[in-house]
């Protein structure tokens, strides 16, 4: 129970009336796993529901405590395709000579796009390349950028955070292999640096076209296959990255996935209504099989099944089961032929309109009262 609802309870207790021995004093609402459900707080003559106490008649109706594997899970529909695009600016003035057709495949030590006739070339970071680097510099970027000159077989230098005269010999040895002024220094806007290979999306400029510091060339995503699925901001307790989901392709075949972000948008308001939140799930497929079967398709709605949680052999009852003891804590009532008793339980986790169950007056077998 939250704080906001146990504020609710304790505002509604007051107003008080007795009714065939039994008051219902209020009304919460529980909210937890994939639903909402209502628990009352039952008082017996003048007092409230607590460990062991009688109830004065049966309840309506009853139901079984099972053991079972509980499972919180939802699907949401996703799109397959190569996950979410980023943009490609220019950080240099003057004209485009040379960009790629949509849909190619680029690698570290490649052009992504040509300046005056100069390579900006890929390499590979999940830093941005933010300023000038040369001798003197040091930082994380310095240490990107000796990692890919490693990769790409120069030497002479140590992979530090440190931009040495050693680093700067092997930018010259780079640049001399790519036609640009041997300088040592590495311009802004020369190197774009990605976490892997990239796949050229959309061209937002074509031959020919000025370009310039903040002006959009391309956008690009990953070379894997990949699903991006939106849930509802009440479901993100799903979308935990690092999680295991399931992703069914058209042709029904289910493969893997896990996922690899995760973030909050807002979509605007249509039609003059409020705008939504929403959460946009990107799921990476995982494995050559996976990325194999993926490939049949250019882009496609597949269903991707979420889990948030998993328990085993497990005692449950129906949300609806469950008594707010003003005492605090949950029970239930537990039905024994003709008399019953409300007893304390712990509960866990909430699915498909069920509850995990625990405690020392709770067993499997046992019949407890519902509401009607």
């Amino acid at each position: 129970m939250t704080a906001q609802q146990s504020g609710e309870a304790e505002q509604a207790r007051p107003r008080r009336r007795r009714r065939r021995g039994r008051r219902i004093a209020l009304a919460l609402l529980v909210v937890s796993g994939g639903g909402a459900a209502a628990v009352a707080t039952l008082g017996l003559g003048g007092g409230s529901p607590a460990g062991g106490a009688a109830a004065t008649r049966l309840p309506p109706k009853s139901a079984d405590v099972i053991k079972q594997t509980l499972t919180d899970a939802q699907s949401a529909d996703g799109s397959l395709g190569y996950g979410p695009s980023t943009a490609a600016t220019s950080r240099l003035p003057g004209t485009l000579t040379r960009v790629p057709d949509t849909g190619a495949r680029i690698t570290r030590g490649h052009a992504v796009f040509e300046v005056d006739d100069k390579p900006v070339t890929l390499m590979y970071g999940t830093l941005p390349a933010y300023r000038t680097l040369r001798t003197g510099v040091e930082g994380t970027d310095v240490k990107q950028l000796e990692k890919n000159l490693k990769a790409l077989g120069y030497s002479g230098f140590t992979v530090d955070e440190e931009y040495t005269y050693g680093t700067a010999e092997a930018v010259r040895q780079w640049q001399e292999d790519h036609d640009l002024e041997e300088s040592g220094v590495v311009e802004l806007g020369r190197v774009i640096f990605a976490p892997g290979a990239i796949r050229v999306d959309t061209l937002a400029a074509g031959n020919g076209d000025l370009t310039g510091p903040g002006r959009k060339v391309l956008s690009y995503t990953g070379t894997a296959k990949a699903v991006t699925a939106y849930l509802d901001a009440a479901d993100q307790r799903l979308a935990r990255k690092g999680g295991k989901v399931s992703v069914t392709l058209p042709d029904d075949t289910t493969l893997q996935g896990r996922i690899k972000e995760v973030s909050t948008m807002i979509e605007p308001a249509a039609g003059g209504g409020d705008p939504s939140t929403k959460v946009e799930v990107v799921v990476e497929l995982r494995g050559k099989k996976a990325q194999k079967a993926a490939e049949t398709y250019a882009l496609a709605a597949v269903d991707v099944a979420f889990t948030a949680g998993r328990r085993e052999n497990v005692l449950t009852v129906p949300v609806a089961a469950l008594v707010a003891l003003r005492e605090g804590g949950f029970g239930v009532e537990v039905i024994n032929g003709a008399t019953s008793a409300y007893v304390p339980v712990k509960t866990g986790l909430f699915a498909s309109g069920r509850v995990e169950v625990s405690g020392a007056g709770i067993s499997e077998g046992m019949k407890v009262g519902m509401p009607r």
